[in-house]
């Protein structure tokens, strides 16, 4: 189980650190009403049953539960592995407990769409949810409709839309579902939709907004036409202008591609990690930036059933992560503090750099985290330079006397650099969440700076691409901190991603990454 844990929080290493508090989703309107949510307690007599149904299609059906879920705030839009779990919780289970029924088993093909659905239904939901309500009979149609009844139908829409299914075939099937799930009516209002939109479809008619009048009117347009949250597509073009803004967007939206890091702390190199995907036929190629590292765009169902990644053989990372451990530069003996560990990515990358020789310490929170890193780095075999340390680092580092070589603060951020692979972040993200968590990273890094040694350096990072998390936060920092000066990147990574104040940034539209920022600042001796 712990393996199975730690590789559902490896495969988020370095996007789930966005998360700045545990608070779960909000409710809305129609999730509190819902008669079809799973709740505690007694269950609905219908779910006694559970039957399997044969007739009903498992990847439709698992991916509307976990639609459900995810909208609910109780799963996030994670990959399932080989066996169809998710979140530590047997899938099957759930959807049938859900359901009141369940379906045969998911093989290798449903394994996949539900992973294209699920992603592919979040990033769209603001597109596919205004052509549902423009298609409906009414408004109220739409504000009233049940959460269950609501996911078929997103469902439908993205596979004739997106995935290009055949659109028959699709209306069958929801309607089948909902027919199942919740009742005849149920399935008379998805075939009536549906229909409506294979014809929209047949005649190219889409009931699309046109991009047009005043910059707000415009902004609205494109948060639709792109499915955006409407105060990221107006900070978007207020920073980048429009075209960059619509071309960031298409990447966020885009399939989410993978990179895997070789663990060389267990002897394994990239030559033997490539040897391993050859085996597999995997389709990859070998990281332009990072001799470790190596590109995949799809199979790695294929790696986590292989059991590379149990193995601790590799680990899922980004190359925008690794290059910020590049702006760290780890080197052997030294002492180093990851000030926000969990889920401890960055934390693995540099204790495999340090050849065994010096210590990281790894401070977050999050105990049970915490563990799950703990145990992550036995099985990675640098558990003899990871100390682990359960705390709140704003108090840690008030009551520690610990000066430390480099002093890593991978900051809880927006996460607006990584909405390619966290599909359902930007429905969670509010434009004052920033204020919120520009004040978190300022204490953490008042706090960062007290565990440095005079000539030390001290590293801050998020996967933000907004400048007021970025830059200004630096800024800020170094005026209320004259012993720290900006230490220019320019040794540590490639050229093409070095600012011209001397900052680590990872631009998604423009190195297909995540986007991801780090400053290295030194302490005067």
């Amino acid at each position: 189980m712990a393996q199975v844990l730690s590789l559902g929080v490896l495969l988020s290493a370095e996007t789930n650190r966005s998360s700045f508090s545990s608070k779960s989703l909000k409710l809305d309107k129609r999730t509190k009403t819902s008669i079809s949510a799973p709740r505690k307690g007694k269950l609905n007599p219908s779910h006694k049953t559970q039957k399997v149904n044969l007739e009903i299609s498992p990847h439709r059906a698992v991916s509307a539960v976990r639609l459900m879920r995810i909208e609910m705030g109780g799963a996030f839009a994670d990959l399932l592995n080989e066996k169809g779990k998710g979140s530590g919780a047997n899938e099957m289970g759930y959807v049938g407990r859900t359901l009141g029924f369940r379906t045969r088993d998911l093989e290798d093909r449903d394994l996949r769409l539900v992973t294209d659905i699920v992603g592919g239904t979040i990033r769209w939901k603001r597109y596919l949810d205004h052509l549902i309500s423009s298609l409906c009979h009414d408004a109220n149609t739409f504000t009233r409709m049940e959460p269950l009844l609501l996911q078929i139908l997103r469902i439908g829409f993205y596979e004739i839309i997106k995935l290009d299914m055949p659109p028959y075939a699709v209306v069958d099937e929801n309607v089948r579902l909902a027919k199942v799930a919740l009742r005849h009516g149920a399935g008379n209002m998805v075939n009536a939709i549906l229909r409506k939109l294979v014809l929209h479809m047949e005649n190219s008619s889409l009931p699309l907004p046109k991009l047009e009048g005043d910059d707000r009117t415009q902004a609205r347009a494109l948060a639709t036409l792109h499915s955006h949250p409407v105060w990221m597509v107006r900070r978007w073009t207020k920073h980048l202008g429009q075209e960059e803004a619509i071309r960031l967007m298409m990447w966020n939206n885009s399939d989410p591609s993978f990179s895997l890091r070789a663990n060389s702390g267990k002897g394994v190199s990239r030559a033997d990690l490539v040897t391993k995907l050859d085996v597999l036929k995997v389709p990859h190629e070998l990281s332009f930036y990072l001799n470790d590292f190596v590109r995949m765009k799809t199979g790695l169902q294929m790696v986590i059933q292989a059991g590379l990644l149990k193995e601790g053989l590799c680990s899922v990372q980004d190359e925008s992560a690794g290059l910020v451990v590049s702006v760290v530069d780890p080197q052997p003996g030294e002492s180093i503090v990851d000030c926000c560990a969990a889920p401890g990515g960055k934390t693995l990358y540099m204790a495999s750099l340090l050849s065994g020789k010096g210590m990281v310490h790894a401070v977050d929170i999050n105990e049970g985290r915490l563990r799950i890193l703990k145990e992550t780095a036995k099985l990675h075999q640098v558990d003899d330079v990871i100390t682990t340390i359960h705390a709140d680092f704003r108090t840690f580092s008030d009551n520690n006397t610990m000066k430390c070589d480099k002093v890593l603060l991978d900051a809880p951020c927006s996460g607006l650099g990584v909405l390619s692979k966290r599909a359902d972040l930007r429905w969670n993200r509010k434009l004052e969440d920033m204020e919120q968590l520009k004040n978190l990273q300022d204490e953490l890094l008042d706090a960062a700076s007290l565990l440095v040694k005079p000539g030390g350096v001290l590293v801050y990072s998020t996967c933000s691409i907004d400048p007021e998390e970025n830059e200004e936060r630096i800024a800020a920092f170094l005026l209320r901190h004259p012993d720290f000066c900006i230490d220019p990147i320019g040794r540590y990574v490639p050229p093409d991603f070095v600012t011209e104040h001397g900052f680590y940034f990872s631009n998604p539209v423009k190195h297909f990454l995540d986007g991801a920022f780090a400053a290295r600042l030194s302490r005067a001796i």
